[in-house]
Order: C-alpha cells, then structure tokens, then sequence
C-alpha cells in the first residue's frame, strides 16, 4: 500500500468535480487501499479521492468507532436521494483544512445509493455521525469543504490558518 498525499487549502484541485467510475479493477481496489490506509495514518473518518488528488467519485469511511461494531465503507459514486428537513449540527473537522474545526448544519438523516467495491449497488437510510460523515465526503466530490458553510470572513481566517501551519511545518 502507498501513503497518499492529503491536500490541503487553498489549493485548486480540492474545488474540481469529480468524474464518475465505470471501472471496477485492480487499480480501483488499490486506490480503496492506499486511501483507507492514508485515512487511518492521518487520523480521518473519512476520505473523498479528491483530497488524494485523484479526480474520480471515490470515498473511504470508517466510523467503527462511532458506530460500536466494524462500519468501513467504500463507495463508488455515491448519490443521496433524500435529505430530511430537519437539521442537525456537528463539529466538523477536515484532513483537508487540518487542526480547525466548526459547527455545520446539515440534514439530520438521509437516504443514499453507491456502488460498493465491486461493483454492486448498496442502500444506506442513516443519520446521526455517519449521515453527517457521508454528506461532508460527498461534498468533497463536488469541489465543497465544510468551510463553505461558513461565512466568507471566517472561512478566511480558517484558510490563513491552515497556511501558516503548513509554512510553519516546512519551515521546520
């Protein structure tokens, strides 16, 4: 397995659409594991392809922790088709926008579709931690941070944060 690189704001290709998967092969179940592992090493819930660098709708999870019993997911072009009118809020953070974290809105549960590693379509009805960590991966694939929830200052302020981390970590 290889140790991906996870990126970080501002830069540009965490903002590009990911492309769907037609493909299920060896090169997929690969990715699945060079992410799954780059999520654990980064200390993440979940990871979206495009934070890797890799422009195709793929996103790893695992929330075992949360869940109290194994819940690792791999999903290939992964679609809600129902959100809930009523809202729940989390405190969010991001491999992507490392060492902040805020408070978002989102659906409390929803309804979804994906294909898993092989191909084969999978249901999910959820709410709660995975619901959220689901939504959150899946902006990811459409170019959306959590930060976008924020408002234009404060997003900001957590971007200049994340560049004098990153200054700071290069610097020693």
């Amino acid at each position: 397995m290889t140790l991906l690189t996870v990126l970080t704001v501002p830069d540009s290709r965490l903002r590009i659409k990911a492309k769907p998967v037609s493909v299920f092969d060896e090169k997929l179940s690969i990715l699945f594991d060079d992410m799954l592992e780059t999520m654990y090493v980064e200390d993440g819930a979940g990871l979206a392809a495009p934070q890797v660098g890799i422009d195709l709708r793929v996103v790893v999870m695992d929330v075992s922790e949360r869940e109290n019993e194994s819940c690792v997911y791999k999903m290939v072009n992964p679609e809600v088709t129902w959100r809930s009118k009523e809202l729940s809020v989390c405190n969010e953070g991001c491999l992507s926008v490392p060492e902040q974290r805020a408070e978002i809105s989102r659906p409390a549960a929803i309804k979804m579709h994906y294909l898993d590693e092989n191909g084969v379509l999978q249901h999910i009805e959820t709410d709660g931690f995975l619901a959220t960590c689901i939504q959150h991966e899946m902006d990811h694939l459409d170019g959306k941070l959590y930060i976008d929830y924020l408002s234009t200052l404060k997003r900001q302020m957590y971007i200049n944060k994340v560049k004098r981390i990153k200054k700071y970590e290069s610097e020693n």
